[in-house]
């Protein structure tokens, strides 16, 4: 009998719970061993609850145990999970997450204590919620040199921007919905300002590239500056605007990273990814595109995700599955000289005037009065900043390439 730990009996550590009883059967099998979850870290009392009496507050009393030995944390944030992950791996315990706080802001740490232990600090359940992204990156696509990845990494966002097209609302009209169907917190920041996006890009990144990503080096737009008149342009261009993350492998040991809302048209492989979905495209020299799509939040998806995890550390409990990256933090160029088109909405009615400057390849009319739209020439970013200075512009979406 193997005996696991939740940190943290919210959402999703009651969904672990949930799952590890309701498929007992099935992950004994693929285990080889039956799994039971032998008490939850919380503050608070869960009377009636399956776990009422197992309930535990004192994180000594987990660390101290050496019947348990594998710890999931779905605690969230980085204090104190930071704290009691560090001290469950330093006393020789698996330890699966799905913080992606956590893993963005001390991954390289955790790995390296984790190898030091010979146990695993393993996320699968970090980015993409249910679905399966971490481990096709560490295991299935060592072969190949992954040149590119690109994201819809947010649930909320992609609701967001799908009620917009297809329901033509405004940002403030989605962002209630979002809030009522429990797809949004009060504070939405974390997800329309791309800050939940950037974190997951940077994971995939540093797995991906062998070498830490910081977050904080990636830099990020998120999508309240989107308004219904952008998509009234976009419908006309036969195209969906999708806030991507973004990382691609340049020379000299470097990459470009990114999380920005983007247009796409329908040739793009993420156009058809609508609503609360999240998909992942990974790009290699050899393989090509693959596409990771599904569930990118949910009590039950992640609670999977985290859960085979635990099961995958329960038949290797010997083998430290993720190495610890490379020394030293990857190096992200700077944003402003990355180049792109762009969509561009400009006050006025000179368009052929502003289209010789901006070099643009349409001019777009959405019937909105004194403004027009362009699709402009590849510049680079420090550029078209300048040259936008001289033009009353609207509105900014890049391009995806």
């Amino acid at each position: 009998m193997i005996k696991v730990a939740v940190l943290g009996y919210g959402n999703i550590g009651s969904g672990v719970v949930q799952v590890l009883l309701k498929n007992k059967e099935t992950i004994a099998k693929k285990a080889g061993d039956e799994i039971v979850p032998a008490c939850v870290l919380d503050l608070r009392d869960f009377p009636g609850d399956v776990m009422e009496d197992k309930v535990v507050k004192d994180i000594n009393l987990i660390t101290q145990n050496p019947e348990i030995s594998i710890v999931v944390e779905t605690m969230g944030g980085t204090k104190p999970a930071y704290a009691f992950v560090k001290a469950c791996l330093e006393a020789g315990k698996h330890v699966a997450t799905s913080n992606k706080e956590l893993v963005a802001a001390h991954g390289p740490e955790l790995l390296e204590i984790a190898k030091a232990h010979h146990v695993s600090f393993l996320f699968e359940a970090s980015v993409g919620g249910g679905i399966p992204i971490i481990r096709p990156l560490v295991s299935s696509i060592t072969s190949d040199a992954v040149t590119e990845i690109t994201g819809i990494l947010n649930g909320t966002t992609n609701y967001m921007l799908t009620k917009m097209s297809e329901d033509g609302l405004d940002y403030d009209a989605v962002l209630e919905d979002a809030q009522e169907r429990g797809y949004a917190e009060r504070n939405p920041a974390a997800d329309v300002e791309g800050h939940d996006a950037r974190r997951k890009i940077a994971i995939l990144s540093s797995l991906a590239f062998g070498k830490y990503v910081d977050y904080e080096d990636v830099y990020t737009e998120g999508i309240t500056k989107i308004t219904s008149a952008d998509f009234a342009y976009a419908k006309i261009l036969g195209s969906r605007i999708k806030l991507f993350g973004t990382s691609k492998k340049k020379e000299y040991g470097s990459i470009s990273a990114m999380v920005c809302p983007v247009m796409i048209t329908n040739e793009h492989p993420l156009f058809a990814v609508n609503d609360v979905m999240n998909a992942i495209l990974v790009r290699g020299e050899s393989m090509g595109d693959l596409m990771f799509y599904g569930a990118g939040a949910g009590k039950l998806p992640t609670a999977s995700a985290v859960v085979a995890d635990v099961v995958n550390a329960a038949r290797n409990p010997k083998i430290t599955e993720i190495e610890p990256y490379e020394p030293g933090k990857m190096t992200v160029s700077d944003h402003l000289k990355s180049t792109h088109s762009y969509f561009v909405r400009v006050k006025g009615s000179d368009a052929n005037a502003v289209a010789e400057s901006f070099k643009a390849k349409q001019i777009v009319d959405a019937g909105i009065a004194d403004e027009f739209g362009l699709i402009t020439a590849e510049w680079a970013e420090n550029e078209f900043d300048a040259l936008c200075e001289n033009y009353p512009v609207v509105s900014v979406i890049r391009l995806a390439k």
